[in-house]
């Protein structure tokens, strides 16, 4: 199905002279895909995996001026050989001197006639590396380069340096570079001539090349234009792909009946409480879809505690009132389980059937309740991804609910759309994403924002304390619970103690605390099994333990309003993304609540940041900007440390302007050329194969 102009770029690795069986795995792993889009690495991958800077050997220093640890190249005389002394760990040393001073060269476990015939006495030799002083001799281990006088032209004067791994050297990469960039095809224009020439890019081929072969250090830097059209042709791709997506789950649907306002009359008059602006605009947003001829795809964004559930509740009302079912899909089952628990009471008020679909369910119960959401019995099906799975049938499956949309990506829908599903879907996010980041995730949603918190939630108290001052932490624990009833959640990061990070473990910290608070401390970690995190979380409900030591499982949906202290371990090493969520277990009753940042010293100056912020501020989307300044976007939706999943060379700091550009770029191409058979039609086609969007060219075949 590949255009065959593309064939050279998509051979596997081993095609490569010098890759074979061996070597080919382990270089994958440094250059394949990651992730969502992971497939087997090829060629296009190494021409993809870029250098991250430069060394510049183009000046020529001496002995005496070359800088304590800075890399230099130096023309020196080669005085004398010091091989290393029998039985001893010394290293092999060779004395050379220019006309300003002396050096020392040394070397571990190289062979004497290897570096006589590399440094012949009495010779002149360019050596290039890092300069080291020891005893007040400027010494080089190991140089980089060594060339004899006569070969100067042969030393590399401007290095790219490349990301590697263990047995994957730098040298290597920059070979198996110039093997790929000699099979790169001459291929068509996909930008549109006019904005290339605003911005002064060069075509992709040639930018390729110029990373590549860089000819300065501004070549790789941030704000540099050949990363920049990189950047834009992925986004263009991406936007392209989230463009045809929408289309085709945009598809026209003959619906049976629509929404009367019955059911959610009866919701409503069930409520303890009055449902906030944001809430009612967003349920009407829903409703108004659920009205129109043409399927629903919406993602309701709001900060944690903001009222979400209760959208979908009104969401799934308006499905049912039109004669349909509903699934609520969770990405846990503790979350799919608390959602049923939540919702059942105002679901039965209501007068509809609820059942709930986990993988560990048992099989007589989850025969049962199958045949009952397939007979139409059940109106509302809450689960976690079990749900689509092929054993599930549905009667009359009109929306589908997917929580936590961070962990639900592009492609995700891509697969979804493909099936030729007619659902509406509704998505919800607890994450507040920065309008950069949206373009790029949801660009194929209608959005609506929940920007309050339900009346009576009080403020969050936060603090930051060092790990010196846990003793006084937990006194103060002691007399919250004694004192005013309060529950705490203790959150660590890790299950056991590792060697090799000093982090708390779950099970050691509750250990120690039972020895203060007794059986009134309960652990929830992801290690249990099922019933074991039922029974825990069930007692932390009940009152029947004061502390629930977890680990980040609890991050998200865990609700007890009775909660009302925070304490997490080890705070430094947490995403302000991550803290904030966790933050927003607490504060959901009507009590003051308090969240303890416990941080081990000293603190670099992005973790100082991050717990700064926190204490600042509560507002979910001023932290999520925060964020995207501090990390990027990747550890914002919870898929990598930084960067943004599922792209290579986007960093959403220096290119989001860029995304607004080619999101209205792949409408405009789209209104134009709807099938992309126009001559730049067929270029984009290429584009959408080079950054793995081949799903939506899939999409264009099916119409």
């Amino acid at each position: 199905m590949r255009p065959a102009l593309l064939n050279p770029l998509f051979q596997p690795l081993t095609s490569l002279p010098g890759v074979g069986p061996r070597l080919a795995p382990r270089l994958a792993r440094l250059v394949g895909p990651q992730g969502e889009t992971a497939r087997e690495a090829v060629v296009l991958d190494l021409l993809f995996h870029l250098p991250s800077y430069l060394i510049d050997r183009t000046q020529e220093a001496t002995v005496a001026t070359a800088p304590e640890g800075g890399i230099v190249t130096l023309r020196v005389h080669v005085d004398k050989h010091r091989p290393t002394p029998p039985g001893t760990r010394a290293p092999y040393r060779i004395l050379v001197h220019d006309d300003s001073g002396d050096l020392v060269i040394t070397y571990f476990h190289a062979e004497k006639s290897w570096l006589e015939k590399l440094y012949p006495v009495g010779e002149t030799v360019l050596i290039s590396g890092r300069i080291e002083v020891f005893n007040d001799t400027p010494q080089m281990g190991h140089p980089d380069h060594v060339v004899p006088e006569a070969e100067a032209d042969k030393l590399p004067r401007l290095e790219p340096v490349y990301p590697m791994t263990e047995g994957i050297g730098g040298r290597l990469l920059i070979r198996l570079a110039e093997t790929t960039l000699a099979r790169l095809p001459a291929l068509p224009e996909w930008l549109d001539p006019a904005h290339r020439d605003r911005e002064r890019w060069n075509d992709f081929a040639t930018v390729l090349r110029r990373l590549h072969r860089p000819e300065s250090a501004d070549d790789l830097a941030d704000q540099s234009p050949f990363l920049a059209r990189l950047a834009y042709d992925e986004l263009l791709a991406n936007q392209l792909a989230l463009a045809l997506v929408r289309r085709s789950l945009r598809t026209s649907l003959r619906r049976e009946g629509l929404p009367t306002g019955a059911i959610a009359a009866r919701l409503s008059a069930a409520l303890p409480f009055r449902l906030t602006g944001s809430q009612q605009a967003a349920i009407a947003d829903v409703v108004a879809d659920l009205s129109s001829p043409n399927r629903m795809i919406r993602l309701i964004q709001g900060d944690v505690g903001s009222g979400k559930t209760m959208v979908a509740l009104f969401a799934a009302a308006a499905a049912v009132e039109a004669g349909g079912q509903v699934a609520i899909m969770a990405p846990t089952e503790l979350l799919a389980r608390q959602h049923a628990r939540s919702m059942a009471p105002l679901i039965a008020a209501a007068g509809l059937r609820l059942a709930v679909l986990t993988g560990s369910d048992k099989t007589k119960a989850r025969r049962d309740a199958e045949a009952a959401v397939a007979a139409g019995d059940i109106d509302i099906v809450v689960g976690t991804h079990a749900l689509f799975q092929a054993s599930v049938a549905f009667r009359n499956l009109t929306l589908a609910v997917v929580d936590e949309q961070h962990r639900f990506g592009v492609h995700q829908r891509l697969a979804l759309s493909a099936k030729g599903g007619k659902t509406d879907l509704l998505v919800m996010t607890a994450t507040p994403i920065p309008r950069t980041l949206m373009l790029a995730y949801f660009g194929d949603m209608d959005v609506s924002r929940l920007t309050e918190k339900p009346a009576g939630r009080k403020p969050i108290a936060t603090v930051a304390v060092s790990s010196d001052r846990l003793g006084e932490i937990v006194v103060r624990i002691g007399n919250a619970i004694r004192g005013e009833g309060a529950r705490v959640y203790w959150v660590c990061p890790l299950v056991e103690e590792s060697e090799t990070i000093d982090l708390a473990a779950a099970e050691e910290r509750a250990d120690d605390l039972r020895k203060v608070f007794g059986d009134r401390v309960a652990l929830v970690h992801g290690r249990l099994k099922s019933a074991d995190k039922q029974a825990a979380m069930a007692r932390f409900q009940t009152g029947d333990a004061d502390i629930l030591v977890a680990t980040t499982v609890i991050e998200v949906g865990v609700d007890v309003p009775e909660a009302t202290i925070m304490v997490i371990e080890h705070a430094e090493r947490f995403g302000l993304a991550q803290l904030h969520q966790l933050r927003g277990r607490v504060g959901r009753g009507s009590r003051s609540s308090a969240c303890v940042l416990i941080y081990k010293g000293p603190l670099g100056q992005t973790a100082r940041a991050r717990l700064n912020v926190m204490r600042d501020t509560e507002d979910g989307f001023r932290i999520a900007e925060e964020d995207l300044k501090l990390r990027g976007g990747g550890e914002l939706l919870g898929t990598r440390q930084s960067g943004m999943p599922g792209f290579r060379f986007v960093r959403p700091e220096h290119h989001g302007a860029l995304m607004e550009t080619a999101r209205d770029d792949a409408a405009l191409i789209l209104a134009r050329d709807p099938d992309l058979v126009s001559q730049r039609g067929e270029a984009l086609k290429l584009l959408l194969y080079l950054f793995g969007r081949d799903e939506a060219v899939r999409l264009l075949r099916a119409g």
